[in-house]
């Protein structure tokens, strides 16, 4: 019913997740009204949420799911909004979020970037080969002068990520919650009168009888 009636291509889906078409704005409240249809509180809905979105700021590639579900359950928050929240992590955002961590973390550590040992677009591909194939050794001097700057560039980038989606969200939760318990008080209501408004009739049948 409310499926478009044809499915846009992928230059459009891509354009739509930097820049959507119906607007930050709008697209923030739907994505706020999908959670908010989940079972919880506003603040485990949002904070689960901002939890996978921050969790996906770390170079943990992989563990995303794992790390978000554990940071969700320590601070009770929701789990399975914690596993929506690391799609912001993807193949469309992690050159940029690695690129920046990795920048910003260079910079935190006072060290200067260089033409050698920087961040590449098959640097992570590479550690991991690294690792799988010739094991810890190999992979030691790509761990500290790339995986250990984006370590410490995510850990202020993942508070700024938990922050802008947790406080946005967990208002339009918390409002979409308030409206339906309004609603649902209403429905209520209009059964009650109903029903006091049938018993009424049939007390006056009765009476004419």
């Amino acid at each position: 019913m409310f499926k478009r009636r044809e499915k846009p291509g992928i230059f459009r889906r891509v354009l739509d997740f930097f820049w959507p078409s119906i607007g930050f704005s709008r697209s923030t409240r739907y994505l706020g009204y999908r959670l908010a249809r989940l079972p919880g509180t506003p603040y485990s809905l949002a904070a689960g949420f901002a939890f996978g979105a921050a969790i996906s700021f770390t170079p943990f590639v992989g563990l995303h799911f794992i790390l978000g579900g554990l940071l969700a359950w320590a601070f009770r928050a929701n789990i399975l909004a914690s596993a929506i929240g690391t799609a912001v992590g993807n193949p469309w955002t992690f050159p940029f979020i690695w690129a920046s961590s990795y920048h910003l973390g260079y910079w935190m550590l006072g060290r200067k970037t260089g033409n050698d040992s920087g961040f590449s677009a098959g640097t992570m591909d590479q550690f991991f080969h690294n690792l799988m194939e010739d094991g810890w050794q190999s992979v030691t001097e790509i761990f500290s002068n790339v995986i250990f700057p984006m370590l410490i560039g995510s850990i202020p980038l993942s508070i700024v990520v938990w922050l802008v989606f947790y406080y946005p969200l967990s208002i339009l939760i918390r409002n979409f919650h308030l409206r339906r318990a309004e609603a649902l008080q209403a429905g209520a209501q209009r059964q009650r009168k109903a029903a006091e408004m049938s018993m009424l009739q049939v007390s006056k049948n009765k009476d004419n009888r």
